[in-house]
């Protein structure tokens, strides 16, 4: 016996009947030789983990744009608190956490540069509409590994697609995720605010603290416990209607005094026009994108989805370039005087 079948053994007798085991994923679109040692979802951990696309959250927004501080998230620091959070609530609950860590570590890589700014421009200038959630899975399915993808299992990729709140994944383990991410971004963005001086503790309405807690921890130490206590023993993932609709308003909160904030999102009239400016630049000059993106074209992809492709997958640095370059005039240089 494997090492990995023996770890597949182990999840059959500890894991809860509720949980997705790794012997009955529904498997990659394109069915390759398993691993010895690692089952399939912590292969796709593993393969999500070394991508150039996971790289590159270190340098994108999660709220304010290219703060000026060490401690503000970013779109990485994001996404590993969604994992911190998922896994606690996987063990307790005796779920899948290779399953759990891996949907968490996948569901912004598709994310643009400059955070929902960038994403609100490219989903009104592509005519097929643009969504970090879909683009996500176009980056592990279409885009990674030089255009091959990273053939990730259909329950990691059922989880990306699925993660925002409109949407349900089909796995215990997709939703946990789907939860951990409100819990994450709610609670780091307060934090972030009143570091920002954007947000004070006080501002946050005290019947909300009542039921959440005076405390960014006492916040998440609710909420965490709650999921599990409501959903231990059962074939779902729940909270108590108090807590939820606490957390519901204090989302509604954020959005009112942080997201929509002025202040705070004061530059990001200059990231949408920059989007939008190079977006119809490389529509102009399709040369200049990469051989990657070329060779998509070739293969019949549509100009305006490469090219969001593309700008999607920048940096918000690499975006500031490449504006720079192609829109700010160059000082002129010669040799001598």
């Amino acid at each position: 016996m494997s090492i990995r079948e023996e770890i597949e053994r182990m999840e059959q007798e500890n894991l809860s009947p509720y949980a997705m085991h790794s012997v009955d994923s529904k498997g990659r679109d394109l069915p390759e030789e398993q691993c010895d040692i690692r089952p399939v979802f912590q292969r796709d951990r593993d393969r999500i983990l070394h991508s150039k696309a996971f790289r590159r959250l270190k340098n994108k927004t999660q709220v304010f744009l290219t703060p000026k501080g060490d401690h503000y998230r970013t779109r990485l620091s994001h996404t590993l608190e969604v994992s911190q959070n998922a896994r606690t609530i996987a063990k307790a609950l005796r779920l899948n956490e290779d399953l759990v860590e891996a949907i968490a570590l996948g569901h912004d890589l598709g994310h643009t540069p400059f955070g929902h700014a960038g994403e609100y421009v490219l989903n009104r200038l592509c005519p097929d509409g643009f969504h970090h959630n879909e683009q996500s899975v176009r980056t592990v399915e279409r885009l990674e590994k030089d255009g091959r993808g990273l053939n990730l299992t259909w329950e990691v990729r059922d989880g990306i697609l699925n993660h925002q709140f409109r949407l349900m994944p089909h796995t215990l383990e997709g939703r946990i995720v789907r939860l951990s991410d409100k819990i994450a971004y709610i609670n780091h963005d307060i934090d972030d605010a009143i570091r920002a001086q954007v947000l004070k503790e006080e501002d946050i309405p005290r019947e909300l603290k009542e039921i959440l807690g005076f405390t960014t921890r006492q916040r998440l130490n609710t909420l965490i416990h709650n999921i599990i206590r409501n959903s231990m023993g059962k074939n779902e993932i729940c909270m108590s209607a108090e807590v939820e609709e606490a957390m519901i308003e204090l989302r509604r909160f954020m959005f009112r005094h942080v997201y929509k904030n002025p202040v705070a999102k004061g530059e990001e009239e200059k990231a949408k026009a920059m989007i939008e400016r190079l977006f119809y630049y490389y529509m102009e000059h399709l040369s200049l994108l990469p051989e990657k993106y070329l060779r998509m074209l070739d293969a019949g992809e549509k100009e305006e989805r490469i090219v969001c492709d593309y700008i999607a997958g920048m940096t918000d640095q690499y975006a500031i370039s490449k504006f720079t370059e192609y829109y700010m005039p160059q000082a002129w240089q010669v040799d001598g005087y």
